[in-house]
């Protein structure tokens, strides 16, 4: 029995060699298919909406009820100059919408950059073409990672008016807006990622909270 198994053996060494060549050749004349990237799948709730209408508000409007309204008590490690100043807060899409007010005509502290580089505050008036520059010159930080910035002039049926910009690639910021009435009030709003932002696995989010953003400037009024 054991010399029975030792000639199969050497017999199968023999063997084993073509083999494997033949293997080879055909496995490398094998057309290669490549695997598409997946991401995982992500579970949406249908969207349903409630009211922020908050006394001394100078601002209304409908917020999703899987969104928490935050205020905002620092905006990028700085000390808000704005009580109205709120962040709706999408914790489960590691998300939230910033919302900075301020009011045309009054004062607000603006951070002037010296010759040396560095910043001091300057106490000024909010003038209405200087508030609408510093949204599209914060939209426009983006031009390093985006490869497109569009911009398009809207009115809701409530008669507020703003511009909202798209921007393309793989921005922290795709989605950012203002409203304002041109006279007194004036807010800013920009959906950021707590996560490094990648284009193809954040679509699926972004325009699910894009149906959100619409129904917010829809149902967006100003108090007085």
């Amino acid at each position: 029995m054991h010399i029975k198994y030792f000639v199969l053996g050497e017999m199968f060494k023999k063997n084993l060699i073509p083999l494997l060549a033949c293997l080879f050749v055909i496995s490398c004349n094998s057309p290669y298919v490549s695997k598409k990237r997946g991401y995982f799948k992500i579970e949406l709730p249908e969207h349903s909406y409630r009211k922020f209408d908050v006394k001394d508000f100078p601002f209304s409007f409908e917020y999703p009820i899987y969104a928490e309204i935050v205020k905002d008590s620092s905006y990028f490690d700085v000390s808000t100059e704005s009580p109205y100043w709120i962040n709706i807060d999408f914790a489960q899409f590691h998300s939230k919408i910033f919302l900075s007010y301020k009011s045309v005509g009054g004062t607000s502290i603006y951070k002037i950059k010296g010759a040396d580089g560095s910043y001091s505050d300057l106490k000024a008036i909010n003038i209405y073409d200087k508030l609408v520059n510093d949204a599209y010159t914060l939209t426009n930080k983006n031009n390093v990672v985006s490869n497109s910035i569009s911009d398009s002039l809207f009115k809701t049926e409530n008669g507020i008016g703003g511009v909202f910009f798209k921007v393309g690639g793989n921005a922290a910021t795709a989605k950012q807006f203002f409203l304002t009435d041109t006279s007194r009030h004036f807010l800013r709003g920009a959906l950021y990622f707590d996560v490094a932002p990648n284009v193809d696995s954040l679509k699926p989010i972004q325009d699910f909270i894009q149906i959100d953003i619409n129904h917010m400037l829809q149902t967006f009024r100003w108090k007085n």
